[in-house]
């Protein structure tokens, strides 16, 4: 067994007396795509700012893995309009050198915008550049904070194959908060259901039939999730039990 990358162990963050996260625990290992999900409000920054170690933990403890590299991936781009900046300078911002920087431009497939402006580029671009910053680091945890906001639906499909591609390739663990449930369903391995506390957690197939997920979500969410996820994620043999589990359009 390898040694998790990061455990959190009933890690509580309270300002002023409100609790905003309540005990949380939590384990990533090498591998793992885990997807924190949650209504607005719900904590999920706030333990993306404990996990990062911008925020300290009012009770509860975080182990990380001696050395960890963390890669972050933030919601937004926000960048002085007014400022001239190509894609270039925008990388070696990061204080990575230029080999590494273009090397992972290449693999979020953005490196022939080498030369162009920042300002210029479309919202999928911005999150595969984005997320070529966090990678120049050599992570063993990437940290994504809605990764598919103001992506379009075609470019959102791409960009989580994508997440999953380098997960396979770099053998890092992957942690995505996301509030796009349909999607995610299909991207993630574990998901966690945040609500200050975690309300419920487990594999994407089962958590939509949790009564703690369907007291969160209400349950015309969870059944068009657990539709949803019946015909995307795999087929069934005669007796019902499933056959496998990728992620063909199945005939039932």
């Amino acid at each position: 067994m390898s040694k998790p990358l990061i455990v959190l162990d009933q890690v509580t963050v309270a300002f002023d007396e409100r609790v905003v996260v309540d005990r949380v625990d939590l384990s990533i290992e090498r591998g793992d795509i885990i997807t924190v999900i949650g209504p607005n409000g719900a904590g999920k920054t706030t333990l993306i700012k404990a996990i990062l170690d911008i925020q300290k933990p009012t009770h509860g403890s975080i182990q990380r893995e001696n050395g960890l590299s963390v890669g972050y991936v933030p919601q937004h781009l926000t960048l002085e309009p007014t400022l001239p900046l190509s894609v270039r300078r925008f990388m070696l911002l990061s204080g990575e050198p230029l080999e590494a920087c273009q090397n992972a431009l290449s693999r979020t497939g953005v490196d022939h915008l080498m030369n162009a402006s920042v300002h210029h580029l479309s919202g999928g671009e911005k999150q595969r550049l984005l997320l070529a910053r966090a990678l120049a680091r050599h992570p063993d945890l990437l940290v994504l904070d809605e990764p598919a906001q103001g992506v379009d639906i075609n470019g959102q499909a791409a960009l989580y194959d994508l997440i999953r591609e380098l997960r396979d390739q770099l053998h890092c663990g992957v942690l995505m908060v996301s509030h796009d449930l349909h999607l995610v369903m299909a991207a993630t391995d574990k998901v966690i259901c945040l609500n200050q506390h975690v309300c419920c957690s487990g594999y994407p197939e089962d958590i939509s039939h949790d009564p703690a997920f369907i007291e969160t979500f209400g349950r015309p969410v969870a059944e068009s999730l657990a539709v949803y996820h019946h015909h995307h994620n795999h087929s069934h043999d005669l007796h019902g039990d499933v056959v496998d589990g990728s992620c063909d359009h199945a005939h039932h």
